[in-house]
């Protein structure tokens, strides 16, 4: 059983997992991030691997990302970050980026330093289902490295249903059709959380987008098992405290 499945074994219903930009909002800050969300009861979390053109995100992910860019973060250094805590951290860790990152690293090599710094899994918004079933489903799995796919409230029950098939970790469902830390209430995607709930699907669901409250998760795992929260924790990172007593302080609210 892979890391990710083991945490929904131990934890069906209530799962936090946060989402923040490598390299934000210090270059040297993404370590000290994970160590602290571990700290704080953070089931697994996601590290954002900036990327000049972000499409699925918001102002506030784009901005974190931009900085970090700018403090001269890359794909390189951040495998070398992760690899000087792979024997300390015990809270999977999921790479969270754009597929032209990938490609320009280099797709296998992408997935041996994977493997060797003990990632989870691997979000790839841009990835097509299709192009990843063809040419890279059996590289992810020769380094056992579950690839999470995304749904939307566009999605049909009939794709649902494939991408469950494919999946070895768990289904990122994603609240809205808009970009991340959008406005809109979570209450809105209740029909759609439903909808998705009555596949009974073998795979668990986390739910994504617009989750900023303690309500919002309460509302959230009603009908999925545990929630992706982004923007609103790099908003907290904002605070003028340091950075361990804003992560701190954060996490007091969701666990």
């Amino acid at each position: 059983m892979n890391k990710l499945r083991e945490v929904f074994k131990i934890n069906k219903e209530s799962i936090v997992s946060i989402y923040f930009s490598a390299g934000y909002p210090n270059l040297n800050s993404t370590t000290k991030i994970i160590k602290n969300l571990a700290e704080n009861g953070a089931d697994f979390i996601e590290v954002g691997i900036p990327f000049s053109d972000p499409l699925a995100d918001g102002p506030t992910i784009q901005e974190s990302g931009s900085i970090a860019l700018k403090n001269g973060m890359n794909l390189s250094l951040l495998f070398d970050q992760l690899s000087e805590i792979k024997e300390s951290n015990s809270v999977p860790l999921i790479m969270m980026g754009y597929w032209n990152s990938i490609l320009q690293f280099g797709v296998e090599k992408f997935l041996i330093s994977c493997k060797n710094v003990g990632i989870a899994g691997a979000i790839l918004p841009d990835l097509p289902l299709e192009v990843y079933e063809r040419k890279y489903k059996d590289l992810f799995e020769k380094y056992e490295i579950p690839f999470i796919f995304l749904i939307s409230p566009q999605t049909s029950e009939e794709r649902i249903k494939k991408i469950d098939q494919l999946s070895n970790g768990f289904i990122y469902a994603v609240s809205s059709s808009s970009t991340t830390g959008n406005k809109n209430g979570i209450e809105s995607a209740e029909p759609y959380l439903k909808r998705i709930q009555s596949y009974q699907l073998k795979s668990p669901l986390v739910t994504g987008f617009n989750i900023k409250t303690k309500k919002d998760v309460v509302f959230a795992t009603q009908f999925t098992n545990g929630v992706v929260i982004g923007s609103a924790f790099i908003n907290a990172l904002k605070k003028n405290a340091s950075l361990e007593e804003n992560i701190t302080e954060f996490m007091s609210e969701y666990k």
